[in-house]
């Protein structure tokens, strides 16, 4: 498999740690967000929307974080991200739904420079626009952390799920753009187990080529 993303992307940080959990092998190709590559016709012949990631399989290309992931939920089956309980499958499935559809997409790099660029914005309230929605999502995330007494070191149960494959990168989304985390020590404590953790470390944006 071929991987096209960008170190600090959100979403190709967690197809990272979903394939690294799975022990796949696959390439990395960089697609720079930084220098707009992402744009370029080349790779929008790949991804029409001009989103990272992309994932090539011998089937072909997969676009959309959530459908990548799925996917190789259902074909790579030995190391599962989600229960086999539908229902409690579905919380889990909602646990990364906050950060998926609530948290990074108003967050993103063309939200940001629409915000910067159309809007006028300075840093300090892009950052203010980043914290806002960012603290709202992880108060809720808190709060369902807490209530579940059976969860262990992850976000559900004892091992790495789907809702730890969407958390870890917006934490580390949160402390780039200076998000205050102490009101969330729930969510502290799952990041840094995970951290301890060779899938999680190896996904880990400064460990990536394309790291600058």
């Amino acid at each position: 498999m071929k991987l096209y993303g960008f170190f600090r992307s959100g979403t190709s940080h967690r197809l990272r740690i979903a394939l690294n959990l799975k022990s796949l092998s696959y390439e990395q190709v960089s697609v720079s967000l930084a220098k707009n590559q992402h744009h370029q016709d080349e790779f929008k012949a790949l991804n029409p929307q001009g989103l990272v990631p992309v994932l090539e399989t011998e089937q072909g290309l997969l676009t959309q974080s959530p459908a990548m992931i799925e996917w190789l939920e259902e074909v790579y089956t030995e190391v599962a991200l989600l229960p086999k309980d539908p229902f409690e499958k579905a919380k889990v499935r909602a646990l990364a739904a906050i950060v998926g559809c609530d948290i990074h997409p108003i967050n993103n790099k063309r939200v940001l420079e629409y915000l910067r660029n159309n809007l006028g914005q300075d840093e300090n309230q892009v950052l203010a626009w980043c914290a806002e929605w960012i603290s709202k999502g992880f108060e809720a995330l808190e709060a369902l952390l807490q209530q579940d007494q059976t969860r262990q070191n992850f976000c559900y149960g004892n091992s790495a799920t789907l809702a730890d494959v969407y958390l870890i990168p917006q934490v580390y989304s949160a402390k780039r753009f200076k998000v205050d985390l102490t009101p969330y020590p729930t969510i502290v404590s799952i990041y840094e187990h995970c951290m301890q953790l060779e899938a999680f470390q190896k996904a880990d944006p400064a460990q990536q080529a394309d790291a600058i």
